[in-house]
């Protein structure tokens, strides 16, 4: 890797874990462009979430499925402003806890817990073929859910198994401004990086909506595409 990596542009527009991943970057060579293009921030609404976990704390769900470890984190965040850390933290010990990749594990590591029904792999389809295995009938699920997505295939599943789905939002937001993330395109559409380095669909779609409030009579897929390979220079290409 270190020799495909060796001297290549790439655009990084993770936020979190921006830090880490550039430094994973230019330990093999490359030169990292940070361009944090999404955050993640509370519900704009909080009284939701609040009485997500004023329920939560009761004691009543069974199951807690955790799709990202940002979502656990804030929600520990909002029940330690609102006097039920200590209680949210009683009940997530004593629900069965169902994560979806790496990530959620790690937060919950962080409280000192961990999974006890890991996601075959980090997808929905992950998730539901390690949910299948189990008897969810008459079983409350807490479903911690992706910003802007309402999964309905996993809520639907959930249903179908004849357990009650309880989901819960955060929100994305936009991170770097529309100039920052505009330069990025116009610097790939020039030829001036190898690669940029997704790590999460809503990055994704930032870029394509950027695209197309700038260019809206041209489809923002087929320019996106025609860009990125023209960011590739021709004598170093980068494997995928």
């Amino acid at each position: 890797m270190t020799e495909e990596l060796n001297g290549r542009r790439i655009v990084v527009p993770e936020t979190r874990e921006l830090g880490q991943l550039v430094r994973m970057l230019e330990a093999h060579g490359a030169e990292a462009i940070p361009c944090p293009m999404i955050a993640i921030r509370d519900a704009p609404d909080a009284e939701p979430v609040a009485a997500w976990i004023r329920w939560f704390v009761k004691g009543t769900c069974d199951d807690l499925v955790l799709m990202t470890g940002e979502g656990l984190r804030r929600l520990l965040g909002l029940a330690r402003r609102t006097d039920l850390e200590s209680a949210f933290l009683d009940a997530l010990r004593t629900t069965r806890k169902i994560t979806r990749g790496p990530k959620p594990v790690r937060a919950l590591r962080e409280v000192g817990l961990d999974a006890d029904i890991p996601a075959d792999e980090p997808t929905t389809d992950g998730i539901i073929a390690a949910m299948r295995r189990h008897d969810l009938s008459g079983r409350s699920v807490g479903v911690q859910l992706n910003p802007g997505n309402p999964n309905r295939r996993l809520v639907d599943f959930i249903k179908a198994a004849g357990a009650v789905p309880y989901p819960v939002p955060y929100v994305y937001v936009s991170e770097a401004d529309d100039a920052r993330v505009l330069a990025i395109i116009n610097a790939m559409a020039a030829g001036q990086f190898d690669a940029i380095a997704f790590t999460s669909a809503p990055q994704v779609r930032r870029l394509r909506d950027v695209a197309r409030a700038k260019w809206p009579r041209r489809r923002p897929a087929s320019r996106l595409q025609a860009h990125c390979r023209r960011s590739r220079r021709p004598d170093r290409r980068v494997r995928a």
